[in-house]
């Protein structure tokens, strides 16, 4: 990277960095977070980033928020994301850091030095898609620190806090991290159908076996292809909230993004509703299902 210092600040009082749906009355032990689907970049980003807006939409995670809503509204709490991950992605641990993308932070030798972080994908995104740099030069590290005050923490404050409420009602918590995986992944396998579901259970350690499976019949059945912890075995907030010592369990879907949306042109397509209903149903029998489960 060049040693071009891009240095600029993002007035947070202008941003909501989340919204939250039905979040008062529980119907159901489950939480729905949609983490990736947020598409409200602060304009301070927008002008000092070397990419322009559609490019960097390509991370995102387009629409989930509204393929679930229907799920929400039948009671079951929902918080989903408004700023992008390429400001900064909350699915990743905060510790996360990549030294390298900074002019006023010397590298540090306990630093976490994850495989994401190496390939850019740490909580400060350094590329998007195709291995785009998404700035010409160095940023601020205490620029980036603001982001993890004002955007990432408000946000796992709230998840947890539902995630408490769900569990104090019940006993029993199931969150559901909601994401899109691009059809191109889905794609690469060399098989007939390509994987329209992905449910990630960091290989049966993050629920019990019986709820993913029980969740993959029902789309089975609706004549989807489901997959397990294939191409996506789940990261930060399924690992994260995970505590079965707490009857707390998390379960991460991916969403073939080919299935609902015009990906070249970040459009929802023809079959966005029945796609929603689908996954809408079989997430409230989900529900249902956990009910009896905890019984």
């Amino acid at each position: 990277m060049v040693d071009k210092h891009i240095n600029f600040r993002i007035n947070y009082k202008k941003l909501k960095i989340f919204n939250e749906f039905n979040t008062k009355d529980f119907q159901y032990p489950i939480v729905l977070s949609s983490p990736h689907s947020g598409r409200e970049f602060p304009q301070e980003f927008l002008q000092n980033s070397c990419l322009s807006e559609n490019e960097l939409r390509s991370s995102e995670d387009c629409f989930v928020d509204d393929i679930i809503l229907g799920a929400s509204n039948a009671g079951i709490p929902m918080i989903s994301m408004n700023i992008p991950r390429t400001f900064v992605d909350v699915n990743r641990d905060k510790i996360e850091i990549d030294d390298t993308m900074y002019f006023d932070k010397a590298p540090s030798s306990d630093s976490i030095g994850s495989r994401r972080c190496r390939v850019g994908l740490g909580v400060i995104h350094r590329i998007v898609a195709q291995n785009k740099p998404i700035y010409d030069g160095l940023i601020s590290f205490q620029e980036a620190q603001e982001r993890i005050k004002f955007v990432y923490e408000p946000y796992h404050k709230r998840l947890k806090q539902l995630i408490d409420k769900c569990q104090k009602k019940f006993g029993f918590c199931l969150l559901i991290d909601c994401h899109s995986m691009p059809s191109k992944i889905c794609n690469i396998m060399n098989e007939t159908k390509p994987v329209e579901f992905c449910l990630s259970n960091l290989f049966d350690e993050s629920c019990p076996t019986q709820i993913s499976q029980y969740l993959a019949q029902i789309l089975t059945q609706k004549n989807y292809r489901v997959e397990f912890n294939r191409p996506y075995a789940g990261a930060y907030i399924t690992f994260n909230y995970c505590q079965p010592r707490k009857n707390s369990y998390t379960l991460q879907i991916e969403i073939n993004r080919s299935l609902y949306m015009n990906e070249n042109l970040y459009k929802k397509n023809n079959n966005f509703q029945s796609i929603s209903n689908n996954l809408c149903e079989s997430i409230i029998a989900l529900g249902k299902f956990l009910l009896d489960f905890q019984k």
